[in-house]
């Protein structure tokens, strides 16, 4: 089942997100929808909170990247209740975007690498070393779980040259291909 994809402004984008419950109703179903709506999206990464839901889980998949970024290739996961363990120093600077804020990209400081542990849907436990793109889209994703954005890690000119772009999605004057909620 597709869901509606949260835009800028909801308040559900800027809480911060609970812990998933083990006992937590149909969670092999939401990872299902959520990696569903994230595909017809064209997107890459979709957090819980994206789809009204301030859950600590997020869905990524690279495999579409893997032309540019090799490290993507077959990197398709659920993250529930995920903790960032360590990070690299050395970091790089790439545009993001996102399903939330359409038609902005800004360039981001992330670190090249990041180690962490999570639960899979199925609540398997994993502890992974991940690289490159594949860790700036999980960083991105995961930004959603503590309510950030990417936008929040912009520099303050860059911040202001998007400020109309912002206010026009604030009030629902923006177009998507997908299924969205804006604030009106």
């Amino acid at each position: 089942m597709l869901l509606p994809i949260y835009l800028y402004g909801q308040p559900v984008l800027r809480k911060v997100a609970e812990d998933v419950p083990s006992d937590y109703p149909e969670l092999p179903q939401l990872a299902e929808n959520m990696f569903a709506t994230m595909d017809k999206a064209s997107g890459v990464g979709l957090a819980a909170p994206q789809v009204g839901l301030a859950l600590r889980m997020f869905v990524v998949d690279g495999d579409a990247l893997s032309d540019d970024y090799p490290e993507c290739a077959g990197f398709k996961r659920c993250m529930i209740n995920p903790e960032i363990l360590s990070e690299s120093e050395d970091t790089d600077v790439k545009d993001e975007g996102c399903l939330s804020i359409p038609g902005i990209y800004e360039p981001v400081k992330r670190p090249k690498w990041i180690e962490m542990k999570y639960l899979d849907e199925n609540l398997v436990e994993h502890t992974e070393r991940i690289e490159g793109f594949a860790a700036r889209m999980t960083l991105h994703e995961y930004d959603h779980l503590d309510g950030k954005m990417f936008i929040d890690h912009v520099s303050p000119i860059r911040k202001q040259l998007i400020k109309s772009k912002l206010s026009s999605i604030l009030k629902g004057k923006v177009n998507t291909s997908y299924k969205s909620k804006a604030i009106r």
